[in-house]
């Protein structure tokens, strides 16, 4: 606990609101003002490094990119290995588990201990785990790698403790489970084979024993052959040569007959009796065809030979299809007796497994369904029935069944909120499911007791929103919305208009949502907003659509040498944004001109709609085309219910909506934002003396970029490299200014504020995309599709007026395709580096390893090679005090992060008002002041009034967060409206207004005085001030060598921090308000885009990332919470006793072999085997799973915890002992009373009598 004051005499406080104060220096220059009153602050901070502990909670969604299946028949606990050396464990509902191979090689092949709560892995860099299931996070308690050869296949018969391990080159070793080490006995590819072959049968595909006899073992070569080996003997007692590649077998459960899968789609059936050929070989999709031959088909990769007591066997396979129609999609065949069902897949099948009533494969099987895992699903097929229905999956699978753009993660939300979306969303539930439970059933788990409501949204590229229920670390749907529903559908098109529509159109770009007054707004990639209202009935409605002109113009700029001293507060028409209300024609007509302007690029719906309940659409907000060039994405956004307005700002300016009287209350560019007080003293550009026609420019950039950079606008997002473009050919460009103009550096003690040159660069407008491709950062998402690498060479192009600026031409698609989160690149506003800073660029490659992520999953572009050229381009030594940032501090600032409060506009002020607070990409916190009607009546009336009133602060790197505090040190929530049904039954006796809840920072400090704390994060700095003074209390340096990428203001036991995460991976939380470190942790050394774009923190020491395409990782950095998570995660292994094999009787076990007189012991031990060459393997210890009890490793709570599991186990083996010697007395009892009959019935008997 840490106790501090700080007096404030006001003497070194800023200068008055229309200038920038600084946070270290004395007054700056200004009006100087009278000093306050010294007031005094006193906050007990509760948090200390104790309370914070870095550590993964649950991972949800599909496996990506899975690689291997395995079931345990017993413990019906399924578990998934995947291509990046990860392992997903599941079982019932809240029993989830991920394990991370260190090495990261993918899993080749899993393998359960049945019933022992063990699993082994075979990885690709021929490695196999042994992993203990027997506590709740597992771990690995052995590894064996072998040095000279490579595992293609492990086979582990039930109830045995040898692992059978094929090699690539053709021989089978045995492991010891138990020990993990490696047998002496093996068995060598050439005594296996005869000795009259002359070619190497190929690597081992199959490995099984005979049902029949244990101690006989059948070897699939992947060439075609087949040998069955005497383990007893050393010797093979068969040996089969097909002509066709083997790619699986089965065993019928007598163990007579097997049954092979081929290379040619073909199933052959053998017979032991005689191994000569086959007795049957069938094609099951071959069709004979005119002349007589039977047509080509595709490998079976695996088949399945299971046998029912009352009916035919099941044959179960994959692949087969005829190569004679192209595109089919993926199938699992299912042949019972004499039908044939085919079942379709929508993606490639990865793996299948039957799932059979018994674990004995000498026992008829009775298969009761069938797990197939496919490349992004995973499915359950129920064979009890004849249709063969697919059982309703309860683990959230479908993530990424649209791919995810954004996400969003709410902790502690109104309990009634989930039943009620619940109830709404099992109305859209698909039908058609198995009525059979879903067989993955083991597992125990339990609801903890420190659990609270949380919900996830996801937004995806279809335009859907998906709303999750995540209380108790676990997932389930609850909700789907689908924005697309508010527009028209696009008309086909067909030219090249259909080459420059967008492909994704309503791809989701940020939510923003209030889940007490359940108002949601979407922003969507075509710079469209939409404002939704929660109602539980349905209902008609018409939705209000505004059009707003949010484009600046530079060349209308005044320029400073005709006014220097007036405002730049321009006048309607000039650069100032613009607002429509009208609905001008689509964005598919044509205007006279031949361009596209004033035209929004979707069309909303203008008709009354029928819409159910649920969140329904109320208002739409689209930005306009303007001269040819499509609107800039939107970067920032805030809504408040209790004011009724709704803010977004991008690159452009800002824009404030009235969403009670559907008008627009302020639309100006972000330079209008400072009036006369820029801190920068941007010098803008001078008018353009020639403008040409716009019609003229469209149609010619049309004719002239369709040609050559149709596919460059493909792929000009799909990848970082266009952020790559020659520094060089940037810094000539920049340096082509003819004059330079020094400021004075006495504003800000910032050193960023270095010497400028005026740009003097004639340009038709001031087109975002030029700052993008001269600038070393990624601003919003756009990098021009035309820009390429200039090897050196001026990228401007020289006319007979001097050089001109390279705009993009108006043929450019207005967006790029909607990617996913693993595919966007990072959506960072501009910052400028200090002297010695590397650009972000830079650190993102050189530092940080960042992939390049291209559109498709499927098609990765290789990472961008960088030369040495460019690396010292970017380097650590390059200044910034030349004249190569000309560019950079133009009139292009965009809004990076907008928040709604009560707060003191200005420092005269006595009492709070409502505020808008915004931040933006040159680190300038502004606050503008509302005057918001608090009548109900008057607020649907009057107009609400708001203007801007200067520069509060500035900070290192683009503004990222906002927060308050009160001056006890509590944060001060955002006032909200109370949730009310405005399509429920109207009641007489009840007057429908509005609810309002306020949380006023003067509401709680009557004590301490009148005032707030205002917290600021940047990308590289944090700072406290204290309002109405705007005096800087606090200022910390977050970061030198990297910046925050997400930061918030979070609530953690009972008290609140500044969590932030960096782009080099490190998660950091800072005490509140003095800054003071509490953690820094290297999470993620190795951070992308996805990563990067997806993060976000949440209340109670919880955040979120997309770790992967189709899986949500949740982590806590709450030493309480990790506490708490050994009760909350689901045990994977629950005593059950080993179901009793059948008994076979006296004819059965007299001539069906002696399995049960095989003595693997005897036989692969040592003693008789042999040690194996060291050289072979090499045994490596695993940390004996501790790692799932760290939390609870050290002192007396460790012991306890060991202690407590140690007698559980014992008092478990205790009773299955007690049960199981209950059984053999009773037994005994049964066997005595028979015999004892048996006894008196022939005890007066004769020998010739029986």
């Amino acid at each position: 606990m840490k106790k501090f004051r700080k007096v404030l005499d006001g003497l070194t406080t800023s200068s008055p609101g229309g200038t920038m104060g600084s946070p270290s220096s004395g007054s700056a220059a200004g009006t100087p003002t009278a000093a306050p009153t010294p007031k005094e602050i006193d906050i007990q901070e509760t948090l200390v490094s104790e309370n914070f502990q870095m550590c993964k909670t649950v991972r949800h969604g599909f496996p990506y990119q899975p690689t291997a299946l395995a079931f345990d028949p017993v413990q019906k606990i399924l578990a998934i290995g995947s291509r990046t050396g990860g392992v997903r464990i599941l079982g019932r509902p809240g029993v989830d588990c991920y394990c991370q191979h260190e090495s990261g090689s993918a899993v080749l092949q899993l393998q359960f201990l049945i019933n022992e709560g063990a699993l082994v892995t075979a990885c690709a860099d021929d490695t196999l785990h042994l992993w203990n299931l027997r506590q709740r996070r597992p771990a690995v308690l052995h590894s064996l790698k072998f040095n000279r050869e490579r595992i293609t296949f492990c086979h582990l018969p039930f109830q045995s403790k040898w692992l059978y391990v094929g090699t690539e080159r053709g021989n089978t070793h045995i492991v010891n489970i138990e020990s993990f080490i490696l047998s002496g006995y093996v068995i060598m590819w050439n005594k296996a084979i005869e000795l009259s072959t002359k070619t190497h049968p190929g690597p081992v595909v199959h490995l099984s024993d005979c049902p029949k006899d244990e101690g006989k073992l059948l070897i699939g070569f992947e060439s075609g052959m087949i040998v069955q080996w005497d383990l007893r003997g050393k010797k093979a007692d068969f040996r089969i040569c097909y002509d066709e590649a083997i790619h699986s077998a089965g065993w019928h459960h007598e163990g007579k007959q097997f049954m092979c899968s081929h290379s040619d789609g073909s199933l052959s059936m053998w017979n032991l009796r005689n191994t000569l050929k086959p007795f049957q070989v069938t094609f099951p999709h071959g069709k004979i065809q005119k002349d007589g031959r039977k047509e080509s088909c595709k490998p079976i990769l695996k088949v399945e030979y299971k046998t029912s007591r009352s009916s035919e066997p099941f044959v179960i396979f994959s692949g087969g299809l005829s190569y004679d129609k192209a595109g089919r999609r993926p199938t699992l065949t299912i042949m019972h007796g004499k039908a044939i069902t085919v079942l379709e897949m929508d993606y490639p099948i990865v793996e299948f497994m039957a799932l059979c009533e018994t674990p004995y494969n000498n026992e008829v099987q009775e298969p009761y369904a069938v797990v197939v895992l496919l490349e992004k699903d995973l499915i359950v097929v129920d064979l009890t029935q004849s249709n063969y229905p697919v059982c309703e999956n309860p683990y959230p699978m479908d993530i990424h069944e649209s791919p995810v753009t954004c996400t969003a993660y709410f902790a502690d939300c109104p309990p009634n909120l989930i039943p009620i979306l619940y109830s709404i969303g099992a109305k859209h539930k698909k039908t058609g499911f198995s009525q059979k439970e879903w067989p993955i059933a083991g597992g125990l788990w339990t609801l903890g007791c420190n659990t609270y409501p949380e919900i996830i949204l996801t937004g995806h590229a279809d335009g859907s929103i998906k709303f999750w229920d995540a209380s108790a670390i676990t997932l389930q749907m609850l909700y789907k919305l689908k924005t697309s529903k508010a527009f028209e559908k696009p008309k086909p098109v067909e030219g090249r208009a259909a080459d420059l529509m967008e492909e994704d159109p309503f791809a989701v770009q940020m939510v923003s949502w209030c889940p007490q007054s359940r108002i949601l707004c979407v922003v969507g990639i075509s710079a469209h907003i939409i404002l939704y209202r929660f109602s539980k009935y349905d209902s008609n409605t018409q939705i209000t659509s505004l059009e707003v002109r949010l484009q600046c113009e530079s060349e209308d700029v005044i320029s400073p040498s005709d006014n220097e001293n007036n405002p730049c507060f321009s006048e309607s028409g000039s650069n100032s944004p613009q607002t429509h209300h009208h609905h001008p024609a689509s964005p598919g007509s044509k205007t006279p001109e031949g361009n596209k302007d004033t035209i929004p690029c979707l069309k909303v719906k203008e008709r009354m709609v029928r819409v159910p309940p649920g969140y329904q659409a109320e208002l739409v907000i689209q930005l306009l085309w303007v001269d040819g060039e499509p609107p800039q994405q939107i970067t920032s956004l805030d809504i408040n219910s209790a004011y009724g307005l709704l803010a977004f700002g991008n690159c452009n300016g800002l824009a404030v909506v009235d969403c009670l009287q559907k008008t627009i209350l302020l639309c100006m560019s972000t330079l209008d934002l400072y009036g006369g007080a820029d801190p920068y003293q941007r010098l803008t550009r001078s008018p353009r003396r020639n403008r040409q026609s716009t019609s003229d420019f469209s149609m010619r950039g049309l004719s002239n970029l369709y040609s050559d950079s149709k596919k460059r606008f493909r792929t000009s997002y799909q990848s970082l490299t266009e952020l790559s473009d020659n520094q060089q050919s940037i810094d000539m460009e920049r340096s082509k200014s003819p004059t330079s103009v020094h400021y004075p550096t006495s504003l800000h003690n910032d050193p960023r504020v270095l010497p400028e040159p005026v740009a003097s660069l004639r340009a038709s407008h001031c087109s975002p995309v030029f700052y993008l491709l001269d600038n070393d950062h990624v601003n919003g998402h756009c990098t021009s599709p035309t820009s390429q690498p200039s090897a050196g060479k001026p990228r401007v192009p020289m006319g007979p007026e001097g050089p001109r600026l390279t705009r993009r031409g108006p043929g450019r698609p207005p967006f790029r395709k909607a990617q996913s989160a693993a595919c966007m690149e990072i959506s960072l506003p501009v910052s400028h580096t200090e002297v010695g800073y590397a650009s972000r660029r830079a650190m993102l490659q050189q530092f940080h390893g960042v992939t390049m992520y291209s559109h498709d999953e499927h098609h990765s572009t290789p990472p961008y090679s960088w030369t040495d050229k460019e690396s010292r381009e970017n380097s650590f030594s390059r200044s910034r005090s030349s004249s190569v940032s000309s560019i950079d501090r133009d009139t292009k600032e965009a809004i990076t992060t907008l928040q709604f409060g009560e707060s003191y506009g200005r420092k005269n002020d006595a009492l709070p008002n409502p505020c808008l607070w915004v931040g933006t990409s040159l680190g300038v916190a502004l606050v503008i002041p509302m005057s918001i009607p608090a009548d109900h009546e008057e607020r649907m009336e009057v107009p609400v009034t708001m203007g801007p009133s200067g520069t509060v602060l500035m900070l290192k790197g683009s503004v990222l967060r906002f927060g308050f505090l009160d001056c006890m040190g509590s944060l001060i929530q955002s006032p909200y409206e109370v949730w009310r049904d405005l399509n429920g039954p109207e009641d007489p006796d009840r007057v429908r207004k509005r609810k309002l809840v306020h949380f006023s920072p003067s509401s709680s400090q009557d004590s301490c005085g009148e005032g707030h704390l205002a917290v600021v994060c940047s990308e590289r700095q944090a700072k406290v001030i204290l309002m109405p003074s705007q005096s800087v209390l606090f200022v910390h340096n977050i970061t030198e060598s990297s910046f925050v990428l997400r930061a918030d203001v979070v609530s953690v036991s009972n008290s609140v921090c500044l969590a932030c995460f960096c782009a080099n991976g490190h998660i950091m939380t800072l005490s509140l308000p003095s800054l003071r470190p509490l953690m820094d942790v290297n999470y993620l050394p190795l951070t992308d885009m996805r990563i990067a774009r997806t993060f976000c923190f949440t209340n109670g020491g919880q955040a979120l990332y997309l770790s992967s395409p189709t899986e949500i990782q949740r982590i806590t950095y709450s030493q309480e919470m990790c506490d708490n998570l050994q009760e909350m995660l689901g045990e994977l292994f629950t005593p059950i006793e080993t179901p009793e094999a059948q008994n076979r009787g006296f004819l059965k076990g007299f001539f069906g072999g002696n399995s049960h007189n095989f003595d693997r012991e005897e036989l692969f031990g040592e003693a008789s085997a042999g040690k194996a060459s060291r050289s072979l393997a090499q045994h490596i210890p695993g940390q004996a799973g501790m790692e799932g009890m760290k939390v609870a490793a050290s002192g007396v709570v460790g012991d306890l915890a060991r202690a407590r599991i140690a007698l559980d186990e014992r008092g478990q083996r205790l009773g299955e002992l007690e049960d199981r010697t209950a059984l053999m007395m009773n037994s005994a009892d049964v066997f005595s009373k028979h015999a004892h009959e048996l006894m008196l019935k022939c005890k007066d008997k004769k020998w010739y009598q029986f």
